[in-house]
Parts: structure tokens; C-alpha cells; sequence
């Protein structure tokens, strides 16, 4: 990662929640490390359209379907969990939503509309999955009691609509509250069980593009090392089952039947999903101490995130015909 240098960075904002959480988030980490400055923003600056200020967005470990990260079967007696949702539902009602859900939607069609306009949008762990079943649950209730005070629609799965959706199509959402993946997107469950991946065999390989014709993709894939080491996260990866055709699969586990690196055009503008939560950690549990990336300094992993600050310089030529 050393090796990176930017003539100009893009203005960067990064999502997050306004409580203080017991995880850290890779991108962050690896911003501060390659000093590239940064802006927090909340859900009230999205809602208040301050996104209209920046260039690249980023979203990490976030739950845009109201369910609080589907932690509440491990950690709804937990006091961060706790204090999320007292916070949450305080800005919720605060912007004049009824449910935390309904705040999260208009949030994720904001950032939609912020990429729709030319924005460079980069989202990591659970937030991918969880803005795609948002976008694509407008208006069925897919929230159980313990998240929003009333049951979720029994037919929601048949309510769902994908031409709303930024990367993925014919997935269902989750019905038990319980269960930490919120739909079959993620492969938490599959990989393990059916793939038998371990942390031995956990690995993903970039695909190479021309840099002639692919510059994009080139410069997100641009790296020291083709085969990267996996890494958990509350979204492991992507099942290619539910992966739109138009998206361009940068980095995968094919034997798993899994994509953990994708990229693709939103109206004018992009999004670069890439699962799991921290390319130095394997297993990042709840509490565990930030990676110190003085120890990483070459992380293949760590570098693909940069490598999507970079390439919004990137101005894609025009192929002579």
C-alpha cells in the first residue's frame, strides 16, 4: 500500500452511525493510514442532501433494512446494542419517520441518487447486501416485532422488487429474526457448509482486465498479489446466483460459488461492493482490538480499497471505431 500516492483525492465522506461501536471499520483504518482526509457524515446530513458536497461515499457494516444488524439473537441485552437503537430511533423521529426502517430507506435512496448523479459509491460488509434488499423492500415491511414494534409482511418475499436494486436480483429476504444473515446474498451459511471453505483454502482471485480497453476495472483490480487471502464478516460473499448479469465480477471464490469483489454503473455514476470486514483479521469478532496496519504495510487486501479512491481520476477514452 505504500506505494500509493494520489496528485488529487476526491472528497470523501464516510457514513456512520452516530454510537460509538465495538468493531472497527477497514476503510477508515486505511484512509487515516494513507493520511487521504476524510468527512463523517450521519443520517441527517443525508437526508439534508450534504451529500451533494462530496465525490465518493463510503459504507461500512451497515444495516439500511432497520434491523440493527441482525445482532439482536446474540447482543440485544448488550449496552452498544442497546444505545444504538435509542439513538437510532431518536433521529428517526427527529427527520419525522414513524420506524428507524423507513429512515434507512429515504437514507439509501438519497445515496441512490447521489450515484444515479455521478458519484463514486464504495460499500463493505454488511452494508451491500442490506442497501439492495432496502432498495428492493420499498414498501412491504420485512422488519419483525423486536425491530420496529409490529410484524413483518408474511408475503414479503413475493413483494420484493429488483429493478430497484444497484448489484443483485432474485434473492429472499430472511423471515427469522434470529438468524444473522438478513437473505441468501450472503454465503455466511453456504460456504462453510456446503462448500467446506476453511481457513486454509479461503481465497478469492482477481480477475485481469486490458488496461487498453478495461481502465477501470484495471486500476480496481491493480495489485501485487492475484490470489487474496478470504476474510469474514457479517457479509462473507456475494452468491453469484443473485448477482444482476450488467455487474462485473472483480474478484471471486469460484469454487464456493461466490463473489467477494464487484463493480458496476449506476446512472452516471459507479459502485464497488467488496465483502467481509477486515482483510487482516480473519474472524473480526465484536470487541476485537483495530488492526494496526504499521504491520501490514503490502495488505493485498487493504489495497483494494485504496485502489478505489484512485480511480475516479480515471477518464475512460473513447474506443476508435
Amino acid at each position: 500500500m505504500d506505494d500509493v500516492k494520489l496528485e488529487k483525492a476526491p472528497k470523501v465522506a464516510v457514513y456512520s452511525p452516530k454510537t460509538k461501536q465495538p468493531w472497527d471499520d477497514a476503510v477508515t483504518l486505511v484512509l487515516t493510514y494513507a493520511e487521504i482526509p476524510y468527512e463523517v457524515i450521519y443520517d441527517e446530513e443525508i437526508i439534508g442532501d450534504k451529500l451533494l458536497q462530496y465525490d465518493w461515499l463510503h459504507l461500512h457494516h451497515e444495516d439500511f433494512t432497520g434491523q440493527y444488524g441482525r445482532f439482536y439473537s446474540a447482543y440485544h441485552n448488550a449496552g452498544w446494542y442497546q444505545e444504538q437503537v435509542r439513538v437510532l430511533e431518536a433521529s428517526a423521529r427527529q427527520l419525522g419517520f414513524n420506524k428507524v426502517s423507513e429512515m434507512k430507506l429515504a437514507v439509501a435512496k438519497k445515496i441512490r441518487d447521489f450515484t444515479t448523479g455521478g458519484g463514486f459509491l464504495f460499500a463493505m460488509c454488511s452494508a451491500p447486501d442490506s442497501y439492495d434488499i432496502a432498495l428492493a423492500a420499498e414498501g412491504v415491511d420485512i422488519c419483525e416485532s423486536m425491530f420496529d414494534g409490529d410484524g413483518a409482511d408474511p408475503n414479503m418475499n413475493s413483494k420484493l422488487d429488483f429493478t430497484k436494486t444497484f448489484a443483485f436480483q432474485k434473492f429472499t429476504a430472511s423471515a427469522n429474526p434470529y438468524e444473522y444473515a438478513k437473505s441468501n446474498i450472503d454465503t455466511y451459511r453456504s460456504r462453510k457448509e456446503k462448500y467446506n471453505v476453511t481457513k486454509a483454502n479461503d481465497l478469492f482471485t482477481l480477475f485481469e482486465f486490458s488496461a487498453k480497453w478495461d481502465i477501470v476495472p484495471t486500476m480496481l483490480c491493480q495489485n501485487h498479489e492475484q490470489i487474496i487471502k478470504g476474510f469474514w464478516g457479517q457479509t462473507v460473499g456475494f452468491d453469484k446466483t443473485f448477482i444482476k448479469p450488467n455487474v462485473l465480477i472483480l474478484g471471486e471464490n469460484k469454487a464456493a460459488n461466490e463473489a467477494r469483489y464487484i463493480h458496476g454503473e449506476f446512472g452516471k455514476g459507479t459502485f464497488t461492493f467488496y465483502s467481509g470486514h477486515d482483510p487482516e483479521d480473519y474472524e473480526h469478532r465484536v470487541e476485537d482490538p483495530p488492526t494496526d496496519l504499521n504491520l501490514h504495510p503490502n495488505s493485498p487486501g487493504y489495497r483494494l480499497i485504496l485502489n478505489n479512491i484512485l480511480f475516479p481520476a480515471a477518464k475512460k477514452k473513447k474506443q476508435k471505431t
